[in-house]
């Protein structure tokens, strides 16, 4: 079967919606497993979370692209959301919001992790990876500006767990085999590292990856918007639940003795949803 030519295809601004120099990528799961083991070795390694999703590409991924890029609200979000980091590090005016919002509890996050949504850029462009003008690079960024923002709006934290959580919930919203071999590969890590614990690990994975499909797909809302309102308005808008499975493996591990922000002999988990 043909394969579609998305480099014919322009947005109504003419932004053509995948450039024709962008390198195709081709699935490989033997290349992701091997990228895969060595991101185990290494798991500050971000080039290696890239590469196992260049190595299993979804099917899906230009066809939800073209729907949300060739629609109203796409169209609406490009004009109006170009880019993410200079909304979300503007921490002044995100202040100025209602307190109990979706604002303050991102600036509160970001804040006491020592984050930015500038930093996040910089890391991800530190791997000198090639940047196109086309309609992807603009999807590919939202995913990666919006990381943080699934932790905030999800209750997960920064914990090894809490990343492969966030990891499941984005493969509810964005279905892709990388986020599933990192996310499950990873929570059965934990598991081994654990071996004993009585927490539910796979039920909080689990449970992520329902959350992220029972709800709206949060890159095609507007962030600005959601920003502005308390955000359990917003979770109950985005038929986000409380993370129960996740905060009950919390509570067994510390009545163990584990320590869940510790639980691989780091004090945070690498930011693997770089490649969302």
């Amino acid at each position: 079967m043909a394969t579609k030519d998305y480099s014919a295809i322009t947005a109504s601004d003419g932004t053509i919606l995948r450039h024709p120099d962008r390198p195709q990528p081709r699935y490989s799961a033997w290349r992701a497993f091997k990228n895969f083991r060595l991101l185990m070795k290494d798991k500050e390694d971000t080039s290696l979370v890239f590469k196992i999703f260049e190595s299993l590409p979804s099917n899906d991924f230009m066809p939800r692209i073209e729907k949300l890029a060739l629609s109203e609200r796409g169209e609406t979000l490009r004009r109006t959301e170009p880019a993410l980091p200079e909304i979300l590090d503007d921490h002044a005016a995100l202040r100025q919001t209602p307190k109990g919002s979706l604002a303050h509890a991102y600036c509160d996050f970001m804040e006491r992790e020592g984050l930015s949504a500038a930093g996040l850029v910089a890391e991800a462009e530190s791997l000198g990876r090639p940047k196109y003008p086309d309609v992807v690079q603009w999807f590919a960024e939202r995913s990666r500006d919006t990381h943080d923002l699934f932790h905030v709006l999800t209750g997960y934290g920064r914990d090894a767990l809490g990343e492969q959580c966030v990891l499941l919930f984005t493969h509810g919203q964005s279905p892709s085999h990388g986020h599933l071999l990192i996310g499950y590969a990873g929570a059965i890590n934990m598991k081994l590292q654990t071996r004993g614990s009585k927490a539910p690990v796979m039920g909080a994975v689990n449970q992520a990856r329902r959350m992220g499909q029972g709800a709206p797909v949060l890159l095609e809302q507007s962030i600005r918007e959601l920003l502005k309102q308390p955000i359990d308005s917003v979770r109950s808008a985005l038929n986000i639940p409380e993370p129960t499975a996740y905060r009950e493996c919390h509570r067994v591990w510390r009545s163990e003795g584990i320590d869940p922000y510790d639980l691989l002999g780091t004090d945070k988990a690498p930011e693997e949803a770089l490649a969302a």
